[in-house]
């Protein structure tokens, strides 16, 4: 799924994030906001980060592992992995979030 496919141009026209997965990034004083798509099948393997993370899903489900315990997060739903936290993600269908990485 291509990110112009969801957002609107105004969030599309924001700079690109260069990570593992497309998304576009809105900085901000203690947190980056990125407005992510991850098509089906995406797969993110163990990682942590030094922010602390929160999202939102607005379209699909997150399959997302923390400590060996999978949740599936699915549209509407909010989730939150703390700074260092070792965690990985899976997305089974066509999946669009709104991310905050708080610094």
């Amino acid at each position: 799924m291509a990110l112009s496919e969801y957002y609107p141009d105004l969030i599309c026209n924001l700079p690109k994030f260069s990570g593992r997965f497309d998304a576009r990034k809105l900085s901000a004083e203690n947190c980056d906001v990125l407005f992510a798509t991850y098509p089906a099948g995406t797969v993110i393997e163990p990682h942590q980060h030094d922010t602390d993370n929160v999202g939102v899903i607005t379209k699909g489900e997150l399959k997302l592992t923390v400590d060996a315990a999978t949740e599936t997060i699915s549209a509407g739903q909010w989730y939150h992995v703390p700074a260092q936290q070792e965690h990985s993600a899976e997305f089974l269908e066509d999946t669009c979030e709104i991310e905050f990485w708080f610094k």
